[in-house]
C-alpha cells in the first residue's frame, strides 16, 4: 500500500506543478464547447450547452486517463522506475499506483471543468448528483488508464504512443456522442459507435450529470442516452454494465501485461537506446 500511495502522491504533485498543462486542460474543453454549440441543432435537447458540457467533461477524463502511459514510459526511461522495480514490491502494486494516480488526475480535471460549467449552464437539483458524477469520473479514469497502460506495454515507445493515443482519442470521442448526438452521424458510423466503449460511457455519464434517469426509454433514445439496437433498448444503466465489463477487461490486461513486460525495451524515441532495468 505504501508503494501505491507514494506513486499516487508523486504523480499528483507533478500534475499540480505543471501549470501550463493544467491551464490548457481547462481552456481546450471550453473551446470545443464554443465551436460545437454554434453548430448544434437538436430540438430534443433543451439545454445544448449543458448537453455538450457533459460530453466534454467525460471526454477530458477519458483523454487524461489514457495519457497515463506517457508518464509511465517517461518514468521508466528516466530511471525513476528502476528504483521502484528493484525493490521487493510486486509490479502489480506499481501498476495500481499508476492507475489510481491517473484516475485521480483525470477526475480533478473533470471537476475543474464541472465547477466552471455550473456558471455556464449546468444545474443540479439534488445534492447527490455531484457525488455520483465524481464517482463516475473516478471509475472512467480507472477504466481508460488501464487501457492506456496496456497500450504502453505493447507500443514500448513514448513518441509512438503519442501517435497511437491521438489515433484512438479522436475516433473514440467523436464517434461516441460526446460532442454531437449519434443520430446526427451517418448510419455506418452509428453502427461503429455501438462497438465503442466511450459511447456507453458518455451515455451513462450524461444521464447522471443531466439528471435524466427518470425519462422514458423513448425519450432517452431520442436524446442519445439510450440506444435502440434492432428493437433492443440499451438503457443508461445497461451502459454502466458494459463500461464495467470493459473496465475489468482492461484492468486485467494492464496488470497482466505490466507484470510480464520486459520494461528494458521501453524507450522514449523510436529506435532509441534502452536502459536496462
Amino acid at each position: 500500500m505504501r508503494t501505491i500511495q507514494a506513486l499516487w502522491i508523486r504523480n499528483l504533485k507533478n500534475f499540480i506543478r505543471d501549470r501550463v498543462r493544467l491551464i490548457f486542460s481547462i481552456l481546450i474543453p471550453f473551446f470545443f464547447i464554443y465551436v460545437f454549440s454554434s453548430i448544434f441543432k437538436n430540438d430534443a435537447v433543451k439545454n445544448p450547452t449543458a448537453f455538450l458540457m457533459a460530453g466534454v467533461i467525460i471526454a477530458t477524463v477519458f483523454q487524461t486517463s489514457l495519457s497515463v502511459a506517457t508518464s509511465t514510459i517517461d518514468d521508466i526511461v528516466s530511471g525513476f522506475m528502476k528504483e521502484v522495480l528493484v525493490s521487493p514490491v510486486k509490479r502489480i502494486y506499481i501498476a495500481l499506483g499508476q492507475l489510481l494516480s491517473a484516475a485521480t488526475i483525470a477526475t480533478m480535471q473533470g471537476v475543474l471543468i464541472l465547477v466552471i460549467g455550473l456558471f455556464v449552464g449546468l444545474k443540479f437539483t439534488s445534492w447527490t448528483t455531484p457525488v455520483y458524477v465524481v464517482l463516475c469520473m473516478i471509475g472512467v479514469g480507472i477504466v481508460f488508464s488501464s487501457f492506456g497502460l496496456f497500450l504502453a506495454t505493447i507500443v514500448k515507445n513514448a513518441q509512438t504512443f503519442q501517435i497511437v493515443q491521438q489515433a484512438i482519442v479522436l475516433p473514440f470521442t467523436f464517434i461516441s456522442g460526446a460532442y454531437l448526438p449519434l443520430t446526427l452521424l451517418p448510419k455506418a458510423l452509428q453502427i461503429v459507435a455501438y462497438f465503442n466503449p466511450m459511447t456507453y460511457t458518455t451515455a451513462l455519464f450524461r444521464t447522471i450529470i443531466l439528471e435524466q434517469g427518470g425519462l422514458s426509454n423513448a425519450a432517452k433514445v431520442k436524446l442519445g442516452l439510450a440506444f435502440d439496437i434492432n428493437g433492443f433498448i440499451v438503457t443508461p444503466w445497461m451502459s454502466g454494465i458494459v463500461v464495467l465489463i470493459f473496465g475489468l477487461f482492461f484492468l486485467f490486461l494492464a496488470t497482466l501485461s505490466f507484470t510480464k513486460a520486459d520494461l528494458s525495451q521501453i524507450t522514449r524515441t523510436p529506435g532509441g537506446s534502452n536502459r536496462r532495468l
